[in-house]
């Protein structure tokens, strides 16, 4: 799986083997969105529309935009709301503008009640009408209107002044006539371009001041995220991450797989491939507890990440495994009479392939053999995290039972250490691997897949029996 490409098949064994704990999870995510959403009350959203007449360029809209939720104009609206406890540097997270076509600026408030975001986008956008107003010279005030024809009067009374006082003027005869002439001359383009400015800056001109389209609209809905979309997002968040995580198990898994791998990792050779039938899993010292129940009733006790055991033949073809492993042990260790066989505690498949190739030696003397008789096999189980293996006795060496994505190259290294220091040689390699259980034995054949009793009692921790 850690070279593996994922694939759909592996997020399909995913879902069929865990889908009980990613329930559990996908649950979990969701009360943890409804916590969430407790803690943070609902809100709402109110928009007003502000109408700019006129032809206005996009960069300019983008302009009044910012405007509309600059300080200057959120200031004065958290002082017209009259509430002590909101200021302007508050309402910047809760209101928003934005520019939208026909020169239309949409002011946003978002508050705790429909009535204060209401309240909220309104003042907002009455703020900043008068501030955009003010900025661009605008003004409402009768006075200011009538000053401004006085002074256009004014002007256009001292140009007629100015250009009587130089026609009255020597044309050109005397220096001082001239200088005269001249200074009237910047006089006139100073008072024509002061008329240009204040032509322009005339709140009649070309582009009138905004307008606000109405009063906002009173929410009726909350604002996202909505409750439901708080508990939607933490059971899909809480399943995704569930699902990455057993990826991401997979991919730095570091358990061997291959014959030649294990072989290596235990600095032996591999002496077959024998099948274990499926079965129930027997409840042993490890089963029992909470614990042990909880991870059985979410399916986290079977491992999600190997394929289907494959369907084995008959009881036949299974014995036919056991034995070639016999002749091909008889052949690697001719000499021997006696071998001991080590199990990993915790690999119930490789404990009963022991069981089953133990009794295939002790059965009668198969012809297959070289001198007719296989040594006899004591299995021992052995800790993993701290193996010990008993001492040699009358035993000619080790035979190493495992089975295929069960240990790490670390944990089988530390067994055929362990072997090594109670004087056994690593004469062989035997990988087990469950398959389903296929048609049952013919009536009359002789029953051999039943495990023997191992000697000294189970797990061995001392010296040869």
């Amino acid at each position: 799986m850690s070279d593996d490409t994922i694939r759909l098949v592996t997020i399909g064994r995913i879902l069929r083997r865990r889908w009980r704990l990613l329930a559990v999870l996908t649950v979990v995510g969701a009360l943890v969105g409804y916590g969430a959403s407790v803690l943070f009350p609902p809100r709402y959203t109110a928009s007003a529309s502000v109408l700019l007449p006129g032809q206005w360029e996009e960069r300019e809209l983008l302009t009044q935009a910012q405007i509309a939720t600059s300080s200057a104009v959120l200031d004065r609206a958290a002082a017209a709301l009259g509430r002590p406890d909101v200021s302007g540097g508050e309402l910047r997270d809760r209101v928003s503008a934005d520019a939208s076509d026909g020169n239309i600026i949409r002011v946003s408030g978002t508050a705790t009640t429909p009535e204060r975001a209401q309240r909220l986008s309104d003042l907002v956008a009455q703020q900043f009408v008068a501030f955009a107003t003010r900025i661009a010279g605008g003004t409402t005030d009768p006075e200011a209107v009538t000053g401004q024809e006085t002074l256009r009067k004014k002007v256009a009374e001292t140009n007629r002044r100015i250009t009587e006082l130089a026609d009255a003027a020597d044309p050109g005869r005397t220096v001082e006539s001239v200088q005269a002439r001249t200074t009237l001359e910047k006089l006139r383009t100073s008072l024509e371009e002061s008329m240009k400015k204040l032509d322009q800056a005339d709140p009649a001109g070309e582009k009138a001041g905004p307008v606000v389209m109405g009063p906002a609209a009173r929410p009726t809905g909350e604002a996202p995220p909505t409750r439901v979309q708080l508990v939607l997002s933490g059971a899909l968040l809480s399943f995704l991450l569930a699902v990455v995580g057993h990826l991401v198990a997979a991919r730095v898994n570091r358990r061997l797989r291959a014959e030649p791998e294990i072989a290596t990792a235990l600095g032996s050779v591999v002496l077959g491939t024998v099948d274990v039938p499926g079965e129930r899993r027997a409840r042993g010292p490890d089963g029992r507890g909470p614990g042990a129940r909880l991870r059985r009733l979410l399916g986290v006790d079977v491992r999600w990440d190997v394929p289907p055991p494959p369907r084995s033949g008959d009881e036949a073809g299974r014995r036919i495994r056991y034995r070639r492993v016999c002749a091909r042990l008889r052949d690697q260790a001719p000499a021997a009479r006696r071998l001991l066989v080590v199990v990993p505690d915790g690999d119930e498949i490789a404990r009963r392939a022991a069981g089953h190739l133990a009794a295939e030696a002790g059965s009668a003397p198969s012809p297959t053999l070289a001198n007719g008789a296989c040594p006899v096999l004591r299995v021992v189980g052995v800790p993993v995290p701290r193996p010990v293996v008993p001492d040699r006795g009358t035993e000619s060496g080790a035979l190493v039972v495992v089975s295929a994505g069960r240990w790490t190259a670390e944990e089988l290294a530390g067994v055929a250490g362990a072997c090594a220091d109670g004087g056994h040689e690593v004469v062989g390699v035997v990988v087990a691997g469950q398959v389903e259980a296929g048609p049952a034995r013919a009536a009359g054949s002789p029953r051999q897949d039943a495990a023997p009793a191992l000697a000294a009692g189970g797990r061995a921790t001392g010296g040869p029996s």
